[in-house]
């Protein structure tokens, strides 16, 4: 769970991790990305054994964080899920059920259905399809929802795909890494509410021109 300046929904968010009832032991990687408000002073009021938290003393990105939680993790699997609430915890468990039925599959996507009552805006959801779309060209694959926080897949897998990029560009390294190794995500359809602006929606116009490069990069140059 990668936070900065998520005091506001940070505390409401692991509470509903921790009481989910997984289908298999589990632990709460909790990365503090440099957050300036009062966000490092909550996560030290954290006792739950299972909650593991690190810290970052300045902000790097979300993807940093990620990297910093991946090379904490003890565990086999690993998902992310964000600190604001968009992503409804409970459904975590589906996506773990997938890779515990069925032994061929290892990497699971949550994908959301954008419609009025949950998307952000017009364009974040038309700047969404369009950098799926450019990965499905690029990449000859048809996923549906590449900048999807629930991606579930092996800790090893992640490791090795040795993902750079310090922001909301991990998105596509990662599928993008995914897709050139043949690795094809299995997709389950999942619940999503996007904050808006005023409630500390992060990601910008900018985050879709650096995912469309890296897409790009990695389809032309490989690792």
């Amino acid at each position: 769970m990668p936070a900065y300046d998520e005091s506001a929904t940070l505390m409401a968010a692991v509470e509903r991790v921790l009481a989910v009832d997984y289908p298999c032991t589990f632990e709460l990687v909790i990365v503090d990305d440099g957050s300036t408000d009062g966000t490092r002073n909550l996560l030290r009021g954290l006792t739950d054994p299972r909650v593991v938290v690190r810290h970052h003393e300045v902000n790097q990105g979300k993807g940093a964080a990620i990297r910093t939680a991946a090379w904490t993790a003890s565990g086999t699997y690993l998902i992310i899920c964000d600190a604001d609430l968009e992503y409804a915890p409970e459904e975590i468990p589906s996506l773990v059920q997938v890779v515990i039925d069925d032994y061929g599959i290892e990497v699971v996507y949550g994908t959301r259905t954008f419609g009025s009552h949950n998307a952000y805006s017009f364009w974040y959801v038309v700047g969404n399809k369009a950098v799926t779309l450019a990965a499905n060209v690029l990449f000859d694959s048809y996923i549906s929802d590449l900048e999807t926080c629930f991606k579930l897949l092996p800790v090893a897998l992640y490791r090795e795909l040795d993902v750079r990029s310090a922001g909301f560009g991990m998105e596509a390294e990662v599928t993008a890494k995914l897709l050139r190794r043949g690795v094809r995500p299995y997709e389950m359809p999942i619940s999503y509410r996007a904050r808006s602006r005023a409630e500390g929606k992060k990601l910008t116009w900018r985050d879709g021109v650096e995912a469309l490069w890296i897409l790009t990069r990695i389809r032309v140059r490989g690792y």
